[in-house]
């Protein structure tokens, strides 16, 4: 029952996504991660430690952080805008089976991701080391992010047309990206230590997968979109030569090819 919750809980708060689909994975992401962290800490009252407790508050201000901030975007960005008229097909365009199986993945994706913490606290773990390591680069993930959002925003407020390639980007082009595998790696690592079975490891182990799966298929989105842009860049050609797309010292540049991901 408590499972059934959770799920529920993800598919409500990423419903918006039937207003434009993009929200499935966007402002939709971002409010139901955060509605997870607050009803996990609502379910387990009684059950809480502070690691727990930190876990399901990170959940909860990550959550309201990303989706506030595309909330904002999509209101107040004409930019913007323009961007999802050109890339972004409506929801008039997409039937509503599509639509339909889009929100159940994404409700059930993100009960995944966030299950580790989830069966340590159904298995009563307390609070040990692998929750202190996972508290500590989910915040860091946190943080990632949104020095990423920060530096970007910078960089286009003072030059809009050029490509961004300073502060956290001359480490690796995609660091929102590496913010969410640092953050999903630590909520990961929290529950290692005490998933049980064949069920909870299966769960936790698809959740993890699946947002490396997501993360590189919007990378491969990104690079597409930006090679479309600034290909034609001398500037822009040698940054991608020596710029990993992802991670940090491991010579990727590129994964343009990589049709597994979509684009």
């Amino acid at each position: 029952m408590l499972y059934i919750i959770i799920l529920v809980v993800s598919l409500v708060l990423c419903s918006p996504g039937f207003k434009k689909y993009v929200y499935f994975f966007s402002i939709g992401y971002g409010f139901a991660v955060a509605g997870i962290g607050a009803t996990l800490m609502w379910l387990f009252s009684d059950a809480l430690t502070w690691g727990t407790v930190a876990a399901c508050v990170l959940f909860i201000l990550y959550g309201i952080r990303l989706g506030g901030y595309l909330l904002i975007r999509e209101l107040k960005s004409a930019e913007y805008h323009r961007f999802l008229d050109g890339e972004v097909k409506k929801n008039s365009a997409v039937p509503i089976f599509v639509q339909i199986s889009i929100w159940l993945a994404c409700g059930i994706l993100y009960f995944l991701q966030t299950s580790p913490v989830l069966f340590r606290l159904v298995n009563g773990g307390g609070t040990d080391a692998a929750v202190v390591i996972g508290v500590i680069l989910m915040a860091a993930g946190i943080l990632l992010e949104i020095a990423a959002d920060a530096q970007k925003t910078a960089a286009k407020r003072k030059d809009p047309g050029r490509f961004v390639d300073t502060g956290l980007y001359r480490l690796v082009r995609c660091p929102n990206y590496l913010g969410e595998l640092v953050l999903w790696t630590g909520v990961l690592i929290s529950g290692l230590p005490v998933l049980t079975g064949t069920f909870q490891w299966t769960v936790a182990i698809l959740g993890y997968l699946g947002i490396i799966y997501v993360m590189f298929s919007g990378a491969r989105r990104l690079e597409i979109r930006q090679n479309r842009n600034y290909g034609e860049d001398p500037d822009y050609q040698e940054y991608v030569k020596s710029v990993p797309i992802m991670v940090p010292f491991i010579p990727l540049y590129s994964v343009e090819n990589w049709k597994l991901f979509v684009a």
